[in-house]
């Protein structure tokens, strides 16, 4: 079978199905709403940077956070534990990297409005194998009228995942070496590739892993599971892989696009997503990854926060990022790929790569994803 997350996200974002990531001018609620002024209004600083904490990328979009607000300008960030992917996912290792992210887009939007997040990471100390009640950070606003919001901050409401083919040139050594600044922070190693042995190797090793993740039964049925198709369903659950707009729109109204028909290899939906999808693995100019030099919950998180700067500091720089995560992915069936994607990187099990992402420049930017409320990510 067809991997359904990636076929999808792919037919999501095709121009030539003139299908848009934006919103109904009927839904409510409004599942793009966050995107836009986010944290406008917000009389509490806690609110405002986690509106724009709200708007980093995670895995399959399943946005696996829970706050605990604690006195007058703290909080608690939890794991939603009925959000983690069992199945592509089962340490949560790339649940926690979404944390990271997170959390880092937090710390990122707190000098907009004089304050300074003091971050505690793990404060009830890291879970091991699987992930528990446990905090992955405990944050403090602090105000400081010396602080200055990072450039990095602007980026925020216009970061994007992209996942359509890219142009075919080479990003530019400037602006690759800008995103690699901003993912430098200690214990992480960040590298690139755009040149064409390694380069090669990567896009033949990561297609070999998502002919592996999308043969497998139950990997491909986790993510069929997260299918959003229309506009009232996306508003609805406001998560997983959005697929609204245009062509698709019509394709789920004569029933040709439907969870049952994407299951069918033979469909016209999955033959025409296996044929994009083909295109977009070859399109890829340049790679970008993240190493922690340790393979411990403090890398993972520390990791995303890095990818997070990464990609904000991608778009500022005209480039786009495109986490390619199958071969990173710890289930059995996965193994060969995995291995080998860590030794053409130079890293190994102590020391793994976290992160993988394609690297290019698109011809326009991506429609937005949706997003659930921020009243629905913080608990009593």
């Amino acid at each position: 079978m067809l991997n359904r997350r990636h076929i999808l996200e792919v037919l999501a974002a095709a121009p030539v199905l003139g299908v848009a990531g934006c919103a109904s001018a009927t839904a409510a609620p409004d599942p793009y709403a966050a995107w836009r002024n986010p944290g406008q209004g917000e009389t509490d600083p806690r609110r405002f940077v986690l509106a724009h904490g709200l708007l980093a990328p995670n895995p399959h979009n399943r946005q696996p956070w829970l706050v605990r607000m604690e006195g007058p300008a703290a909080m608690s960030l939890y794991v939603d534990r009925t959000r983690l992917l069992p199945e592509t996912d089962p340490f949560g290792r790339q649940i926690v990297i979404g944390c990271g992210a997170f959390l880092e887009l937090v710390a990122q939007a707190a000098p907009r409005i004089g304050f300074v997040a003091d971050i505690q990471e793990w404060p009830e100390g890291a879970p091991g194998p699987q992930l528990d009640d446990r905090p992955f950070a405990r944050v403090a606003l602090r105000a400081d009228a010396g602080v200055r919001a990072s450039p990095l901050f602007d980026q925020i409401p216009r970061r994007r995942t992209e996942k359509t083919p890219f142009l075919p040139d080479r990003p530019a050594d400037a602006a690759v070496q800008s995103v690699l600044a901003a993912a430098a922070g200690p214990g992480l190693v960040a590298g690139e590739s755009r040149e064409p042995g390694l380069r090669d190797a990567l896009i033949e090793v990561c297609q070999r892993g998502w002919e592996i993740e999308s043969r497998t039964l139950r990997t491909h049925m986790e993510s069929v599971r997260l299918i959003r198709i229309g506009k009232a369903e996306v508003a609805r659950n406001p998560d997983g892989i959005a697929l609204t707009g245009g062509m698709l729109e019509i394709m789920a109204l004569t029933g040709i696009l439907t969870q049952e028909a994407l299951a069918d290899p033979n469909s016209t939906a999955s033959r025409s997503g296996k044929d994009m999808w083909r295109k977009m693995i070859q399109a890829t100019p340049g790679f970008f990854w993240i190493r922690s030099e340790t393979a411990d919950r403090a890398g993972q998180l520390a990791a995303g926060r890095a990818y997070a700067r990464a990609q904000l500091a991608a778009v500022a720089q005209g480039l786009a990022l495109h986490p390619w995560s199958m071969t990173l992915q710890e289930f059995p069936e996965m193994a060969g790929p995995y291995r080998q994607t860590q030794e053409l990187l130079g890293a190994g099990p102590d020391a793994p790569v976290q992160m993988l992402a394609r690297m290019g420049r698109t011809q326009r930017p991506s429609g937005l994803t949706p997003r659930r409320r921020l009243d629905d990510l913080i608990v009593a």
